[in-house]
């Protein structure tokens, strides 16, 4: 809860008058608790975990000859029961940890100093502080990721998320009950070395979970904005990791390629890569010297 109980307060308290944002957030966080605000991640999730995931399945029920070529294994096609399999799975999930987790892990937020107060941060500092969530969450959650495909820890609780091989966005967040719980822990470490405002903390865990699915959709769509981010991994990447299922040692980054690159866990992914053009290629050559066609002979 604000510690202003006006607006004149808080333009008292800041030494300026609040920006238009300043008043909105004033207006509506006043007469609510800290608790309650940080509440709302569960809302949050519950509308990306429900919704976003819906957009690739849009695609691919509307638009599914033109995105043909983008689905990174076109030959694996789920029905919508399948689909709606999974979500409910999902929701259960979230119904049962998530959400409950959310609820109780408030002290915690509260203890690393993440504030409810004005001023609101600027806009700068969200991206540093957004930047740095991301950073750090993807090399803590690299080598957790690793533990999860020791013997131990893939039999007991990383297959879960690997019984799908060729994945989809609502089955970014379906995983074992521990493994959730797990992966909250990096999670709150960017967070922990740089807190910041509870508007962020929104932010960070709604633009995670956001990206989870974008990785975890089947589709590297050329339009997403994440092709812009230096060194991200993105859905072709992570689905390399899916398709090898659990004998795989590649590809454990969540976000980013440089800890693969740097603990040289991306070579397998790099050696198929590497393939795939030397044979994409070859076909482009033969289909040059046969009259131009590098997929079809046509027939006379």
């Amino acid at each position: 809860m604000l510690p202003f109980k006006s607006i004149q307060e808080a333009e008292i308290a800041i030494g300026r008058s609040p920006t238009t944002a300043e008043t909105i957030w004033f207006n509506y966080s006043v007469n609510k608790s800290d608790y309650y605000l940080y509440c709302h991640n569960i809302l949050f999730l519950f509308l990306i975990f429900s919704c976003v995931p819906l957009y690739y399945l849009f695609l691919e029920l509307f638009f599914r000859k033109s995105i043909l070529s983008y689905k990174i294994q076109p030959k694996v096609n789920l029905s919508l029961s399948d689909v709606f399999r999974c979500y409910k799975s999902v929701m259960r999930m979230f119904i049962l940890v998530v959400g409950p987790l959310q609820l109780v892990s408030y002290p915690s937020v509260k203890m690393i100093g993440i504030r409810t107060s004005l001023p609101l941060p600027t806009l700068w500092e969200i991206l540093l502080q957004l930047g740095t969530y991301f950073v750090v969450e993807d090399y803590f959650n690299y080598w957790i990721h690793r533990f999860l495909h020791c013997k131990w820890g893939y039999e007991k609780i990383h297959k879960v998320h690997h019984e799908y091989t060729a994945p989809i966005g609502y089955a970014a967040p379906y995983a074992h009950w521990l493994e959730i719980l797990i992966l909250g822990i990096p999670s709150f470490m960017g967070p922990a070395i740089a807190p910041g405002h509870m508007i962020t903390f929104w932010l960070w865990i709604a633009l995670r979970q956001i990206e989870a699915i974008e990785t975890h959709s089947g589709y590297d769509l050329p339009w997403t904005l994440t092709k812009y981010v230096p060194f991200y991994g993105g859905p072709d990447y992570h689905d390399y990791h899916h398709y090898v299922g659990g004998q795989s040692q590649s590809n454990f980054a969540s976000v980013f390629t440089y800890c693969d690159y740097i603990y040289g866990t991306d070579k397998g992914y790099r050696y198929q890569k590497k393939v795939l053009q030397q044979l994409k290629g070859a076909s482009n050559t033969n289909g040059e010297q046969n009259g131009g066609s590098a997929t079809f002979a046509k027939d006379d």
